[in-house]
């Protein structure tokens, strides 16, 4: 005999909202199908869970009426975050996916979709750069590590908590060198901040980061222009990190001025210095672990937001306990 588990709610926009149209329901109702086992059946404002086991069935359900929830305060999730927030329950299931899918840091340049963490990992993340002055995010490409630095660097300028904010990472990439590349330095330099540039416009007007970065308010620069130099009233990120040298990570900390919050990013699995040099990134995890005022969060493939391929391709990778060289 198959079990059924009844919802019924009284408002019919809000279900509405957080069903979006029939095919987006018929989508949301096929991915939680897929990840749970359980089947919705959708009428009105009745929701019948079908299928599945007990505990299946208990987070769906309390999957719904979150969703439900957020609806009714005027901020539903998107659809492509139903398998994310389903995630977030998994692993802790008195979560709150209000207090996480709600924590806006802003909003996109030209009024788009609101920043803000699509995790538990990237919630931590947030909470962590807004209480410590030194931040490491580590994990896999796509988790947001660098996205929500940025978004967070913007916070902070527009908050007038800093007057400068500066976006660094190593000139380090797969075997080339500066020095071979043609151009000037600044065309040379161009490839390896891009990154960090696709970031900013998405937070903020081109036409305003180009006057901030004419007035030195931005600056977008090689770790190497960082030398010599305290950094106060700063937003500091420092990108790609797992390309540095203990000695280029030293350096770059020892910039942290009065005022100062730097986040530094990175994979150490991701590490392109040639040969036995760097370990800058691990290093600095390790000897900083007991360091007050230092926050690491890591990352996992879980956390990949980018095309559900990418996040399956993470997975295969950390799966694998020997990658065979490409000949």
């Amino acid at each position: 005999m198959t079990i059924k588990k009844n919802i019924v709610f009284e408002d019919l926009r809000s279900v509405q909202r957080f069903l979006g149209s029939p095919t987006q329901s018929k989508m949301l109702s096929a991915e939680i199908t897929r990840k749970t086992g359980v089947v919705l059946h959708l009428r009105g404002t009745e929701i019948t869970l079908e299928g599945g086991d007990e505990a299946a069935r208990k987070q769906v359900e309390i999957l719904i009426r979150q969703l439900f929830a957020m609806a009714q305060a005027g901020t539903p999730v998107q659809h492509a975050d139903v398998g994310r927030a389903l995630e977030v329950l998994c692993h802790s299931p008195d979560a709150k996916l209000g207090r996480v899918f709600d924590d806006k840091l802003l909003t996109k340049a030209g009024g788009g979709r609101a920043v803000a963490p699509r995790s538990l990992a990237q919630k931590q993340y947030v909470d962590s750069m807004r209480t410590h002055s030194l931040t490491f995010g580590v994990g896999p490409a796509g988790t947001g590590k660098t996205y929500l630095a940025v978004a967070m660097a913007v916070r902070r300028y527009l908050d007038k908590d800093v007057r400068r904010i500066i976006l660094t990472r190593p000139a380090v990439e797969a075997g080339e060198n500066l020095g071979f590349l043609p151009g000037t330095l600044e065309e040379k330099v161009s490839p390896y901040m891009r990154p960090l540039y696709d970031a900013l416009h998405e937070m903020m007007d081109v036409g305003k980061i180009a006057r901030l970065i004419e007035q030195g308010v931005i600056e977008v620069a090689p770790l190497a222009y960082m030398r010599g130099r305290t950094l106060n009233d700063a937003f500091v990120i420092l990108d790609e990190a797992q390309n540095t040298t203990r000695e280029q990570m030293k350096m770059l900390l020892t910039r942290i001025g009065v005022g100062t919050w730097c986040v530094v990013t990175g994979d150490p699995t991701q590490r392109d210095l040639p040969g036995a040099a760097g370990g800058g990134l691990s290093h600095a995890l390790g000897i900083l672990r007991a360091v007050p005022d230092v926050a690491q969060c890591q990352f996992t493939g879980d956390d990949v937001m980018r095309h559900p391929l990418v996040q399956a391709i993470v997975r295969a990778y950390e799966s694998d306990a020997y990658c065979a060289p490409v000949g």
